[in-house]
């Protein structure tokens, strides 16, 4: 039989865990909360920032789903490194097609080049960010030169780089969260972030791909376009990683594509 002592002894140890994780885990800096016109924008910014590159983040969803308060660990391990964060809202599908979105994301970009100094950011050190939905928007928008001034660009895990391509790798038609972003072929090249590499100079671009299907060989061939074009790349093996971990455990101590996006800023925008 248990007697008393040992249940209550027991009964705290279980709470042990718990206590310390939550005492390990950083607090979350609060946001100042901006309109820019189409949705929202959060940005986060230390005490007495002046002059801090800034990362400038697009959420995932499948161009439906998410929002700028989906950032897991990033504002305060990015503040805490002496970045400045700001994480947008765009408008979602059905109500605003991906073409929208993207002019979205551009007004977003314009409106914090414009004003991030009140902050406490440098507007010429900025680089985008953006996984999954947001990474194809990310790509798209830097690629056909809608963020002008945009110092890097961090792409995080999409199949979506080309289109057509996508569509001929699933058998001649797309999935069905590809098929509601992009359900007029008519419109694939012009949404596709492949089609406009070489258009313009491109900034240092950082491309991770996780080990769902398709991601690895759509990485690998953006990254060997923008090579060939003279775009300097970093191209980061994610295959341990699933699709919404190599999103949500950026800023973790240990992680591996924590380390190499902070080597690839410090190089591009600090």
């Amino acid at each position: 039989m248990i007697d008393r002592r040992h249940f209550v002894l027991a009964s705290v140890a279980a709470l042990l865990p718990t206590v310390a994780s939550s005492a390990w885990r950083p607090r979350q800096p609060v946001p100042r909360t901006l309109d820019y016109g189409p949705a929202k924008l959060d940005v986060y910014a230390r005490a007495g920032a002046k002059g801090d590159p800034v990362v400038f983040f697009i959420h995932g969803g499948a161009w439906r789903l998410g929002s700028r308060n989906s950032v897991d660990a990033k504002p305060g391990f990015l503040l805490a490194n002496g970045f400045l964060f700001v994480s947008i809202d765009y408008r979602m599908l059905p109500a605003a097609d991906v073409a929208i979105q993207a002019s979205d994301v551009e007004k977003a970009y314009g409106y914090v080049r414009a004003n991030i100094a009140k902050y406490g950011g440098d507007p010429d050190r900025i680089a985008v960010m953006g996984h999954s939905a947001g990474c194809h928007l990310a790509a798209l928008t830097g690629f056909r030169g809608g963020l002008p001034g945009v110092a890097a660009l961090v792409l995080d895990d999409t199949e979506a780089y080309d289109i057509e391509a996508l569509a001929k790798a699933q058998g001649g038609k797309l999935r069905p969260v590809y098929a509601q972003a992009f359900p007029d072929p008519g419109q694939w090249r012009a949404l596709s972030p492949a089609t406009y590499i070489g258009t313009a100079r491109h900034p240092p671009v950082f491309v991770a791909y996780s080990n769902a299907p398709i991601r690895p060989a759509a990485a690998r061939d953006l990254a060997d376009r923008l090579r060939a074009g003279g775009t300097k790349v970093t191209l980061f093996d994610g295959s341990a990683y699933s699709h919404m971990a190599i999103n949500r455990r950026f800023g973790e101590d240990g992680d591996a594509l924590t380390a190499a996006v902070m080597a690839f800023l410090k190089t591009t925008v600090t």
